[in-house]
């Protein structure tokens, strides 16, 4: 009876927040699949070119080409990372930068010592952390547009594309205890919950706990992108990868991206940052879906900006092959002949005859 209990509750949240989900009138939904079947993908506008031009108007210009370099290496001293791009393309990427993180191209003061810019410390002899954090910043979107374009695509990421022109993305996330469902973007277990057996068993651990758990992690990331679950899951077999949708394989790649930035950028700058920008465990921000998409399925809706600033390509440079194509809906399935079925029934079903045996002599 207690099972039963949990079970029509987990049913209650279930149903309460989709209908928190659907009841928006912010949505604009797309049948994906036949009629009946809940194969609709619900975005969170109602308009989604109006949403994009709006979005538009935000976002700062792309700057104009960097014109001709001199000749030789960079001129400056101490440039870690951005030592392989010109020095015109350098000085675009910097004014870039400032505006992509610091909220302006003019503050420069936010990664540098004015009084000496080649300095990785301010005249007071404190460490510019931020510095510090910029330059990996910079080799992990070069990773992430170099390794991951299974999840981003010919799109790619810029430092706006996260930062949106703040300090701080949104969506950071710090530890809080061993069970939080955040850290299957870092350390954490595989979410899927599928049981094959009625009872529980050492091979069968599923439970409606886990079942919580994962849902949870799955709202999330509905959030994260504006969507509903049928944006990467077919209503039909949710566990079945064959009948899924191919965002459902573009966001698995997301996970495992997550996961190797968190693992091998972000956490460990727990000793690099300030101690104000730490978590109440002594960690390092980290990342999340909502931290790129910002609300949308595409982060800025898929604009191109990474292509307008080779100093974030890393060994990225195609970006003209177009994109796996959008799922459509299934094709008809075929017309049957229903006389001919109708007939092959009935044959079929007709009660056997017995047949004559001619009597014998005697």
């Amino acid at each position: 009876m207690r099972t039963l209990t949990r079970v029509a509750l987990a049913g209650l949240v279930l149903t309460a927040t989709g209908c928190q989900f659907f009841a928006s009138k912010d949505r604009d939904v797309v049948q994906k699949g036949y009629r009946g079947t809940a194969m609709e993908v619900n975005y969170v506008a109602r308009n989604q070119e109006q949403a994009m031009a709006e979005l538009a108007k935000k976002m700062p210009a792309i700057l104009p080409p960097a014109g001709e370099s001199p000749p030789g290496p960079l001129p400056w001293q101490n440039v870690q990372v951005l030592n392989d791009i010109p020095v015109a393309e350098f000085n675009r990427t910097m004014v870039a930068m400032a505006t992509w993180v610091a909220g302006g191209a003019g503050n420069c003061g936010y990664c540098h010592n004015l009084a000496a810019f080649a300095s990785d410390t301010y005249p007071d002899g404190k460490a510019i952390y931020t510095k510090a954090v910029a330059r990996r910043m910079i080799q992990m979107t070069r990773n992430i547009n170099s390794e991951w374009t299974e999840h981003v695509g010919n799109t790619g990421v810029t430092c706006y594309t996260c930062h949106m022109g703040k300090p701080l993305p949104n969506g950071l996330w710090f530890y809080t205890n061993e069970n939080q469902l955040l850290r299957h973007y870092l350390d954490g277990g595989g979410a899927r919950v599928v049981s094959h057996t009625v009872a529980p068993s050492p091979e069968n651990r599923s439970s409606v706990k886990q079942t919580e758990w994962t849902y949870a992690l799955m709202i999330t990331q509905s959030q994260a992108l504006g969507v509903n679950c049928t944006f990467c899951h077919n209503s039909r077999q949710f566990a079945s990868w064959e009948q899924a949708p191919p965002q459902r394989v573009t966001a698995y790649a997301g996970i495992q991206m997550l996961r190797d930035v968190n693992t091998n950028y972000l956490a460990p700058l727990a000793g690099t940052y300030h101690p104000s920008r730490l978590g109440p465990m002594g960690d390092a921000p980290k990342a999340q879906c909502v931290t790129c998409h910002n609300g949308v399925y595409k982060p800025l809706y898929g604009f191109q900006m990474a292509k307008h600033y080779p100093a974030v390509w890393g060994t990225h440079t195609d970006w003209t092959t177009p994109l796996p194509p959008p799922f459509t809906t299934p094709p008809a399935p075929p017309v049957i002949d229903t006389t001919i079925v109708a007939d092959s029934l009935a044959a079929a079903t007709a009660p056997a005859v017995a047949p004559v045996v001619p009597p014998t002599g005697r």
